[in-house]
């Protein structure tokens, strides 16, 4: 064999081994570019979700903050109301003791029953307190303290000053009250 026949035979695994390795370098770039956009496409499908459950969150905020604002929008009416009914009640008080004025008396309380029977329609509804109930500094706004008449209303409630109101749950008026000294 003569020198050239070796390096023919030297040159034809090299282009064979060239061709391999090329074939096999263009495999590698073709799946880490599969892989790429594999990995393109998770990160494009992971912002997506995210994105959708921030819409998702906007809107629920948005919803409970609307519905909040539907509830609460009446409270500065209902609380410009409520002097009113505060007087509708002391005119009533007032007129039950004076017998003469009977037809004066039922057409007062026409009125107030239809303005509290609207009110309460929108939400607003009346903090049952009674004389004699335990003081509770959560619930009640105490005006003054009297000395207690006798020893089981000591820290009760002796006498209701002003009603107290809701607009849903959320009180709008605390009830004024005077409580018995300990």
């Amino acid at each position: 064999m003569s020198k050239k026949d070796k390096n023919k035979e030297a040159e034809e695994p090299q282009v064979e081994d060239t061709a391999t390795a090329t074939a096999e370098q263009e495999q590698k770039e073709e799946k880490t570019a599969e892989e790429q956009l594999q990995d393109q496409l998770a990160a494009e499908k992971d912002k997506f979700m995210r994105l959708f459950a921030e819409f998702e969150n906007y809107k629920k905020r948005t919803n409970k903050e609307r519905v909040e604002l539907f509830k609460t929008a009446s409270e500065s009416v209902m609380l410009a109301m409520l002097p009113v009914l505060d007087d509708f009640e002391r005119a009533l008080l007032h007129i039950e003791e004076d017998k003469e004025a009977e037809e004066l008396r039922k057409g007062v309380l026409l009125i107030y029953n239809k303005l509290l029977n609207t009110l309460e329609q929108k939400g607003l509804s009346k903090i049952e307190v009674n004389k004699g109930d335990t003081f509770n500094a959560d619930d009640h706004e105490a005006v003054t303290q009297i000395p207690a008449p006798s020893d089981d209303l000591k820290g009760k409630i002796i006498d209701v000053v002003e009603r107290g109101y809701k607009l849903g749950d959320k009180v709008i008026r605390f009830p004024k009250v005077v409580i018995g000294q300990a």
